[in-house]
């Protein structure tokens, strides 16, 4: 007679070692976290209170001095919630993980070691060839922490970013209204008996949701363009109240332009650039004194006349209406952006190190899978492969194989 092996674990019949569950292998991890060098990134990966938590669970945080200070943490803070103070680069880099903000420079990827993981944002542009095949060389591990997801398939650091870029970005447009900064001489939202102002976003994902958020909050007039009817869908639902939407018409958009006191462009695309949707000539329509923030420029921005800039020279006028096209809006609140990342990758390094290292976390957990973009030296991200003419490698078929 044949009985089945789960009838006979229900009879205890099996060998225990066959019935017990193997305990996982918790790994103690040493994270390094480096002083950014990009200009003006201010924010920090783990914050004060996220490195005692690690350090509670066994892992050893090497933090250079001064990395936190422009994010307004300063190396007691840090050395109080038991992380180490490195007064040499070199030291950051002998880590198992690396944890920057910005992408690594030619500079740091000299210093890093075979195997290592370095953990960083990178955006799909074709500004890092040379970073990419550096790192292939060094045959690390690379992960875009924008582009690891959670549980639900969301991206958590996007979605955090974009909440802060959002809010800000009608803050920003606020300030550069006002006669302070030789604007209109407009408040958002205006005040009883003066008609308010007009609002037009362009895109109605997390960024056009937060800064529709803030500018209604406000009680200006907000008009919301998207080429998605369901995200207008969506967008009317969170938001939880009727707003004028509509597709992206361009006879629609034009006119609702030439009334808009500012125009936040907050599209994304999932690869590559992102559409641009505002002509030139559309800007040349608008009223003297307007205001466009392009949240969208990192990826080559919605409107035409769009020209990256920094934190030093924000703005420019083009047509009599005032530019804001800095692509890291989040570094100008770097506090709350620092702990926003924080709030994220804690959890994620807690996870590496209770699985027993990156690659089993690899083979269990899709979400921080999607965010590798180089494995032991092989390129992954086939965007990255097709733009640069580099062999892809499919991690989902290396991890099957473990």
């Amino acid at each position: 007679m044949n009985i089945s092996p789960d009838a006979l674990k229900s009879l205890h019949l099996l060998p225990q070692e066959e019935t017990l569950e193997i305990a996982k292998k918790q790994q103690s991890l040493k994270i390094g976290l480096p002083k950014e060098t990009s200009f003006k990134e201010n924010r920090i990966g783990l914050v004060p209170d996220t490195v005692a938590y690690l350090k509670a669970l066994g892992h050893n945080i090497v933090i250079e001095t001064d990395a936190g200070s422009n994010a307004f943490f300063q190396d007691k803070d840090y050395s109080e919630a038991g992380a180490e103070i490195a007064y040499n680069r070199e030291e950051i880099y002998k880590s198992d993980i690396v944890l920057k903000i910005s992408p690594p420079t030619e500079e740091e990827i000299e210093l890093c070691r075979p195997g290592q993981t370095v953990i960083s944002a990178i955006q799909l542009t074709n500004r890092y060839e040379s970073i990419i095949r550096k790192l292939m060389n060094k045959r690390v591990n690379a992960l875009a922490f924008n582009y690891i997801r959670d549980e639900a398939g969301v991206y958590p650091v996007v979605r955090s970013m974009s909440e802060i870029a959002g809010s800000a970005s009608i803050l920003i447009a606020g300030e550069y209204l006002s006669s302070v900064s030789k604007g209109k001489g407009l408040v958002i939202g205006g005040i009883s008996g003066v008609p308010p102002t007009e609002v037009v976003i362009i895109g109605a994902g997390t960024v056009g949701e937060f800064a529709a958020r803030a500018a209604l909050g406000l009680g200006a007039s907000v008009k919301v363009f998207d080429d998605n009817i369901h995200r207008l869908r969506r967008f009317q639902v969170d938001i939880g109240q009727r707003v004028y939407t509509s597709l992206l018409n361009q006879n629609h958009l034009t006119n609702a332009l030439k009334n808009a006191d500012v125009v936040i462009g907050c599209m994304r695309a999932p690869e590559g650039r992102t559409p641009c949707v505002v002509s030139e000539r559309m800007v040349s329509e608008m009223k003297y004194g307007s205001v466009i923030v392009d949240v969208s420029i990192d990826q080559g921005g919605v409107f035409e006349t769009s020209e990256p800039t920094d934190h030093t020279r924000p703005v420019f006028k083009k047509y009599g209406v005032i530019h804001y096209c800095v692509p890291n809006i989040s570094s100008r609140v770097a506090h709350t952006a620092s702990f926003a990342l924080s709030n994220i990758m804690g959890p994620i390094l807690q996870h590496i190190g209770h699985e027993g290292g990156l690659q089993k976390a690899l083979v269990n957990d899709v979400g921080i899978r999607s965010g590798v973009y180089i494995y032991n030296g092989s390129l992954t991200n086939k965007f990255f492969a097709d733009m640069y003419n580099i062999p892809f490698t499919d991690l989902n078929l290396i991890m099957a194989a473990m």
